[in-house]
């Protein structure tokens, strides 16, 4: 699990100087920008999808949109990033239908199709 904070462009550098086809791993709360996204996937990252994707001026729906479901996690970042439209309230997992839905929306699949891709990613990631 890599937490990045204003630092994507060195953790992407590290990354990539270190890749040797082994290293994997969820880039936690992923925002960033699509180019981003895409390298980080390149490097054999999977991209961890929380609240903020219901945030209504995040533009991280807008990036998700463009990048592969069988490179995300779904997550739930507790007790924050709640989702709309308990932002602002304690985080839990029973949340995550709401990030469902909206992935769900800006990927033009079905719920059902978002939780068995996003499922079969963290099974393929963990090894479960």
């Amino acid at each position: 699990m890599l937490h990045n904070r204003e630092s994507t462009a060195d953790l992407l550098e590290i990354i990539e100087a270190h890749q040797d086809g082994n290293l994997r791993g969820v880039w936690h709360c992923f925002n960033g920008s699509l180019e981003e996204g895409k390298k980080a996937i390149a490097l054999g990252l999977h991209l961890g999808i929380g609240g903020v994707i219901t945030f209504k001026n995040a533009g991280v729906a807008e990036v998700v949109a463009n990048l592969p479901l069988a490179s995300l996690i779904l997550e739930t970042d507790s007790p924050y990033l709640t989702p709309t439209p308990f932002r602002g309230k304690r985080n839990e997992p029973s949340y995550l239908s709401y990030i469902v839905e909206k992935l769900s929306l800006v990927k033009d699949q079905s719920p059902e199709q978002v939780i068995q891709q996003t499922s079969e990613n963290a099974r393929m990631l963990f090894g479960i």
